[in-house]
């Protein structure tokens, strides 16, 4: 499991860096907000993006992807994070092809993965229920009918669900709110009759969407009765991939920060000069360098055969450290920006904003220091 970068993806990175500052630099998200972007991302660098490969990097060849590995997804999701260039990676490409390649259903593959890989075919996943993340709690639930399955319910934060033009929806054809057993994942297209979606934006300007549904029709994805295990699969895998994105963001503003100490002058003198700046300095750096180990570690994992076992562990302590680093480094940036860094027009409180909403993403600190320790035997 090796934790460092090979030529071909230092090469990978370095392109990644390089086109995402050209065409989505922290302008352009600005841009997509203040328009009020229905979508709060951009189709044409999702076209552009899927030209280059990246948006099919981990589709397999056989379905029009590269068949790459999940490190390379994070190195280009960690170019994102750089500038918070909002696409709809996490929620198309991790989440909803995700469930699909997963799935073993290779009809849906086939009829599916092309379209995805090429960027004319937005997936959502909608698996949330309640206030806090808990992909079992499912109480959706889908019904039998002749040769096609109805659902009904109601899911929450769907991530870029007002922008997808299908849905995966978990929902549950046996047993009880809460139990593993008896989730299905099924497949919903967006303009299906008894479908109703209500988008909202968060705090950092993305679209998620509240869907209702009312004996919809849909067709199963993958094993009836046995969803909860293939969601767990993709979320640890997205959960790894927004790390890495989490993980951009915070080196930026680590970054930007790092360069307003060097050139803010109080007192005739560079305030980076002070020495109790200097050592919150240096404990942002420590505690970056260390949490881009563990998500290191955590993307090779899922590149290993070996290594999948770790998978489970590696991707809650990754989501569990990034979210704590995140918060302490946007939150040391606002103040050592000062004033300054609590108006728009200074990009540093747009990291803030990236921060707060990705910490709750896919499951908080508590859910994933709770989730570690129990997988650790504790």
């Amino acid at each position: 499991m090796p934790l460092t970068l090979s030529a071909e993806q230092q090469l990978l990175r370095d392109n990644a860096n390089q086109f995402i500052r050209e065409a989505a630099p922290i302008g352009h998200m600005r841009a997509l907000r203040d328009r009020n972007n229905a979508d709060g991302f951009s189709r044409e660098l999702w076209r552009q993006m899927a030209g280059l490969g990246w948006v099919g990097s981990f589709i397999p060849e056989a379905y029009g992807g590269l068949g790459l590995g999940y490190t390379e997804v994070g190195i280009i999701l960690e170019a994102c994070g750089r500038t918070l260039a909002p696409t709809p990676f996490i929620s198309s490409v991790l989440l909803g092809a995700g469930c699909v390649l997963a799935s073993g259903d290779s009809a849906t593959q086939r009829e599916l993965l092309p379209p995805i890989a090429a960027g004319d075919l937005l997936l959502a996943l909608a698996f949330e229920e309640t206030p806090r993340f808990a992909p079992h709690r499912v109480s959706c639930r889908a019904e039998r009918a002749s040769n096609v399955y109805r659902l009904h319910g109601r899911k929450t934060f769907v991530l870029d669900g007002g922008s997808a033009d299908k849905l995966v929806v978990s929902a549950r054809t046996s047993g009880a709110t809460g139990d593993r057993r008896g989730i299905s994942l099924f497949l919903v297209d967006a303009h299906q009759a008894g479908l109703t979606v209500q988008r909202t934006r968060t705090i950092d300007s993305r679209q998620v969407a509240t869907c209702h549904l009312e004996a919809v029709e849909a067709n199963l994805v993958g094993a009836l009765g046995h969803g909860a295990d293939l969601l767990d699969q993709v979320l640890d895998r997205a959960t790894v991939a927004l790390s890495a994105e989490m993980l951009g963001l915070c080196t930026e503003a680590y970054e930007i920060t790092l360069e307003y100490l060097k050139t803010r002058v109080q007192f005739d003198a560079p305030i980076g000069s002070f020495q109790a700046l200097q050592h919150r300095a240096v404990d942002m750096f420590g505690k970056l360098e260390l949490t881009k180990s563990v998500i290191q570690a955590a993307s090779s994992a899922l590149d290993d055969e070996e290594s999948l076992e770790q998978v489970p562990r590696l991707a809650s302590a990754a989501k569990a450290q990034m979210t704590t680093l995140s918060r302490q480094i946007t939150r040391e940036a606002i103040q050592m920006h000062g004033g300054i860094g609590m108006t728009d027009e200074h990009n540093i409180g747009l990291y803030l904003k990236r921060a707060a909403a990705t910490e709750l993403m896919l499951g908080d600190t508590t859910h994933h220091r709770a989730r570690f320790a129990k997988l650790s035997g504790f």
